[in-house]
């Protein structure tokens, strides 16, 4: 299943490997980081909008996967980014397992069907063993992508 939504969503420039988190704060202060960097937005607005998100219920699928997302005021197009963490963290996943692997999703404020799209296929996505062991074991931003872009 080749991820036609996310290929475009996510530059090598927003894979980010080995990354060092003691908590979701830290995490998403990281995540902030990044999209400012890439795209311009608020590192406090990524913060503050994932933050919202996760209070809500966390955004841990299971099997060792996140999907935390957020809406952002002004954000023309939705915008991605993948970490692999370097020790797992708890993330108060339905399985009780801790997240080594996230897909960290940025939508527009008024998001759309796109946006449950995208979710509905990274979920899918992450749901399959050998797509999530192919994650795990890729050496490289650039390896990373070439697993979204083969499914």
């Amino acid at each position: 299943m080749v991820m036609k939504l996310i290929v475009p969503l996510l530059p090598e420039t927003r894979i980010l490997l080995d990354v060092a988190a003691s908590n979701k704060k830290r995490l998403f202060e990281q995540a902030g980081a990044l999209f400012e960097a890439s795209c311009a937005i608020s590192h406090v607005l990524v913060f503050d909008s994932l933050l919202a998100r996760e209070k809500l219920g966390s955004t841990g699928l299971g099997q060792g996967i996140a999907i935390p997302h957020g809406r952002i005021r002004g954000l023309k197009e939705a915008a991605g980014a993948f970490l692999r963490l370097a020790e797992p963290l708890d993330f108060d996943a339905p399985d009780n397992r801790p997240v080594s692997q996230l897909f960290v999703l940025l939508v527009p404020e008024q998001a759309t069907e796109a946006h449950l799209q995208i979710l509905s296929e990274l979920a899918a996505g992450f749901s399959n063993r050998q797509f999530r062991e192919k994650l795990a074991a890729a050496p490289d931003a650039a390896a990373i992508l070439a697993c979204f872009a083969a499914g």
